[in-house]
């Protein structure tokens, strides 16, 4: 074995990983219960060991360097491996499970999952804290891969073999509008949709599906507004003419709260279909495996989707 790792103290690298999530020295100590100079002085080892400054200031942060940058993925993979080790047990008991389990979700799932997982964590695992985050679709395989997500449940995409997935369910989109909207008194007909102003969600800027598909049938719609989240985006429709595309079970869940008439989609598209993504290495893990369930379950039982209208099947590129 070389001499220099026998020398590693691979709790510098919890450190290492801390200050990278959390962005600073400080927070890198409350979160591992370590005083500052505590965590300083593992700083200055790593520093020492990987000849790198690892972190520099930006403004209140720290940020990681291209050194950093290129091992954390590693890091970060290598110790959530550790701590599964640790976890590992002969007799499962979720109730004894303390970890924090990463989603990637869109912020319809959050309204329409959360609730029922929640109650579920309560009761069987008080110890398990839910963090969710948008996740871009380019980089749903490497967040997986690096350990920053511990699961994405998404629409389908096109992964490698090191990415288990499960598919969940198909998603249908509907339209949504204000309930004295001049087009709620009729059934919506395709000319008066595609003629119509419309308020469209991007989270993350990416290019809105739906558009992109429309524009490649050499149609178009006429986009006033995009917000970054469906529950302004509905609030908005309610409120004006505008009218909104989005999925049925987020209608669904929404209609008994804000004044909204929802309509079929005058489009012939498929339905979405929705899967679970996970890190292949992760698949017989017991506590990740069972968390997994529990998200998958709550996503499947949620009203919501058993409430959401079904839709024909059609032959063109499904959107979200």
């Amino acid at each position: 074995m070389d001499h220099a790792f026998r020398r590693i103290d691979l709790n510098l690298f919890r450190v290492l990983a801390a200050i990278d999530t959390h962005g600073g020295i400080s927070a890198a100590a409350r979160a591992l219960h370590l005083t500052q100079p505590a965590v300083t002085h593992a700083l200055n080892r790593l520093r020492t060991l990987f000849d790198d400054p690892l972190f520099v200031r930006q403004g209140n942060r720290v940020v990681a360097t291209d050194r950093t940058r290129g091992v954390m993925a590693d890091v970060q993979l290598h110790l959530k491996g550790l701590h599964a080790a640790v976890r590992q047990q002969s007799s499962f008991d979720p109730a004894t499970l303390e970890m924090t389990f990463a989603v990637g979700f869109r912020d319809v799932l959050e309204s329409i999952a959360f609730p029922a997982l929640m109650r579920r964590l309560a009761g069987q695992a008080p110890g398990v804290r839910i963090v969710s985050r948008r996740v871009a679709t380019a980089e749903l395989e490497r967040e997986l891969v690096a350990g920053s997500l511990d699961m994405v449940v998404d629409r389908r995409q096109r992964v490698s073999a090191r990415i288990g997935s499960e598919h969940l369910l198909d998603e249908s989109l509907v339209v949504a509008m204000r309930a004295q909207h001049p087009l709620a008194r009729a059934p919506l007909r395709r000319a008066d949709y595609l003629g119509a102003r419309h308020v469209a969600v991007s989270s993350l800027g990416e290019p809105v599906a739906l558009d992109v598909l429309l524009n490649q049938d050499g149609r178009d719609r006429d986009v006033g507004l995009i917000c970054q989240h469906y529950f302004a985006a509905c609030q908005i429709a309610a409120d004006t003419d505008l009218l909104l595309t989005l999925p049925a079970s987020y209608a669904a869940s929404l209609t008994p709260l804000l004044p909204l008439a929802v309509r079929p989609l005058p489009l012939a598209l498929k339905p979405i279909p929705i899967l679970a993504y996970w890190h292949a290495s992760r698949q017989s893990e017991q506590a990740h495996a069972w968390l997994r369930g529990q998200v998958m379950e709550a996503i499947r039982d949620a009203p919501a989707f058993r409430t959401a209208p079904p839709r024909r099947r059609r032959a063109a590129a499904a959107v979200a």
